[in-house]
């Protein structure tokens, strides 16, 4: 099982204990000291799953939890919370918000790594029964915010990201202009229909060859076919 893990503890020594099990077991780590960190990170890259403690320097765990889960690009990276409190009540208040497994301090790093994976398969199956295929090398993931060409990651903002996954899921529709910036702006757009030209543009150029499929309809607007 491959895959990257994001790891958010201010302890030194429990980060790199289950840094080490996890890369062991074939994952790629990448570790965070505290909640802005991550935040960070998270702006620019999407893990495939979070390990989260509650208690954090700068920020509350379950706080970070209950932001992400509310936000559609980060709603569906599984959760793993790991903490030192055990009473049933922060249990139970962490799974509501969403947290997809929880492990108590002190734990077995096999233990954990095995959890992890448990939730992986869980998750996996949910996501590929979501996810969206354009010929043979487009793969559209809608609850990851994720776009893979043969197998590489597709680095996309979120307006491009939302307007091929408009394209996509009514393939061969054609879509005007303003119906884009409806979906993408809806009443607060003050931009004008050049804009969805530029942002094309940009996401056929990312797309590479796979660009070729959204084709322009003169004097219409776009729409994207096989």
């Amino acid at each position: 099982m491959k895959g990257t893990i994001a790891v958010v503890d201010d302890e030194v020594d429990i980060l790199e204990l289950v840094s080490i099990h996890l890369e062991k077991a074939g994952f790629t780590v990448k570790e965070f000291q505290d909640g802005g960190s991550l935040l960070t990170f998270l702006d620019k890259y999407i893990p495939d799953l979070i390990i989260l403690d509650l208690m954090l320097p700068d920020m509350d765990g379950l706080e970070i939890c209950k932001s992400l889960k509310k936000q559609e690009k980060f709603a569906s990276i599984p959760i793993v919370m790991l903490t030192a409190k055990v009473e049933e009540m922060d249990k139970v208040l962490g799974l509501e918000l969403g947290a997809d497994d929880y492990v108590a301090k002190p734990f077995s790093p096999r233990e954990l790594v095995s959890r992890v994976k448990a939730v992986l398969r869980r998750t996996k199956g949910r996501e590929e029964s979501k996810t969206i295929k354009i010929g043979n090398n487009l793969l559209i993931y809608p609850q990851k915010y994720k776009v893979t060409v043969n197998g590489r990651n597709v680095d996309l903002t979120t307006t491009e990201f939302k307007i091929l996954r408009m394209l996509s899921e009514r393939r061969g529709w054609v879509f005007s202009r303003e119906q884009m910036l409806d979906y993408l702006w809806g009443e607060e757009k003050a931009v004008l229909d050049r804009t969805v030209d530029v942002h094309i543009n940009h996401l056929r150029e990312k797309l590479g060859k796979e660009g070729e499929l959204i084709k322009n309809v003169r004097g219409v607007g776009y729409k994207l076919e096989e």
